[in-house]
């Protein structure tokens, strides 16, 4: 590309945010911020607005927009200050934008990343709620428009750097002579702690992850491993196959991210630091290697790697995410925003953290599954909505 790169940063103030902008400032050379997107926090994105000039500035919350306004109206050039789910929605689809980093949590990330999709933008996927709610849609949308998906997430961005090199986000992997995608996870900050204590964790704990420096919700969903149930649907979708195919495997090191197994019986894996700006800058580059901040792995220090099951009764999330995977149709909508009511339950300590799984479960066996094929964005934002309705009816069942 012989112009600077554009790019809108949906969820600039958040972890992954965060850490892209640092690799944007590794290459002021090369990209150039168009748009930056926040939730409420007015103050942290002001000092991003001031540092990296975008055109646009769109809080997601209109009382944090107007604040934002007043904080940057001393600048000589101030950008665009706008407000809402339309407006992310728009920023991630303006004719100056290349790439989106699609990085805000939860399904409230989903309009705007479908709106990316379907402006036939290279997507560089960090939230995963886009494909476990949408994915026939999403998927449809960048077949449709020519755009290209590239996963952010450590785990899948792994994957596809273990596939060959002529592999487009989005295909199907079967006829690469694939046997099984392995997902490596951490085990989270509660991988020895005994199911009797489990019950007894605090917020504090279960956002103390060992090895990766993520947001409350994330870490919460590390601790349940929710998470990997979620990259499991992901995984389905990104790589054209089913969760028979796909093993998660517990790895307390988090120096492998993640592992292709051939039918030739070759195994291709993909190992460095845990530092989300290292498939920040794949993605960003692709399919060039450009400088990404991260120091390079020492295997003399690592010195041992090693993998065990995961346990079902430790994680239960598992078990839910898997068959929620199997049934497709509404069930993984359904996993998916029960869960996020009871991560926030959790972390305003209304229930325990045991109680998680219990209120996603609860949730799945009251709501029957429905197809999805043919359904608008808006039907299945209805059928998350209900979904949420009913799982905190569940909070106060699970709590007595």
């Amino acid at each position: 590309m012989d112009r600077m790169v554009g790019v809108t940063l949906l969820g600039s103030t958040g972890s992954i945010g965060v850490s892209t902008l640092d690799v944007v400032e590794h290459h002021r050379e090369r990209f150039h911020i168009v748009a930056l997107t926040a939730n409420r926090d007015a103050e942290g994105m002001a000092v991003q607005c001031r540092r990296h000039r975008p055109e646009y500035a769109v809080m997601a919350d209109p009382v944090a927009a107007s604040k934002l306004r007043l904080l940057l109206s001393g600048l000589a050039q101030p950008p665009e200050v706008l407000a809402g789910t339309a407006a992310l929605a728009s920023v991630a689809a303006l004719p100056q934008v290349d790439y989106v980093m699609a990085a805000i949590v939860g399904a409230a990330g989903l309009l705007p990343t479908l709106a990316a999709a379907r402006a036939g933008k290279r997507l560089l996927l960090a939230n995963k709620e886009a494909l476990v709610v949408a994915g026939s849609l999403m998927m449809q949308a960048i077949a449709d428009n020519g755009a290209e998906i590239l996963p952010i997430d450590s785990e899948h961005n792994a994957v596809f750097q273990c596939l060959p090199g002529d592999f487009h986000g989005g295909g199907n992997i079967e006829h690469l002579g694939v046997e099984r995608i392995l997902l490596t996870a951490s085990g989270g900050p509660f991988r020895d702690t005994s199911l009797e204590e489990l019950a007894a964790v605090t917020p504090e704990a279960a956002c103390a992850h060992p090895n990766w420096d993520m947001g409350r919700k994330i870490s919460v969903d590390s601790a349940t491993m929710m998470n990997k149930g979620l990259e499991l649907i992901e995984a389905c979708w990104l790589f054209g196959t089913d969760p028979g195919r796909v093993q998660i495997l517990v790895h307390p090191q988090s120096v492998i991210h993640s592992l292709v197994q051939y039918r030739d019986g070759s195994v291709l894996a993909q190992l460095g630091n845990p530092d989300m700006r290292t498939p920040i800058a794949h993605a960003l580059a692709w399919p060039e290697r450009i400088v990404s901040g991260v120091a390079a792995l020492d295997l003399l220090e690592v010195r041992r790697l090693d993998f065990r099951p995961a346990d079902p009764q430790r994680f239960p999330c598992l078990d839910l995410a898997y068959n929620a995977a199997a049934q497709g149709g509404t069930c993984p909508v359904i996993l998916n925003a029960a869960n996020e009511v009871a991560v926030d339950a959790f972390l305003k300590r209304r229930v325990g953290f045991m109680d998680i799984p219990a209120v996603v479960d609860k949730t799945l066996q009251q709501l029957p599954r429905e197809g999805v094929e043919g359904w608008e964005v808006e039907q299945l934002v209805d059928t998350d909505h209900r979904a949420r309705r009913v799982a905190e009816q569940n909070l106060g069942g699970v709590a007595e």
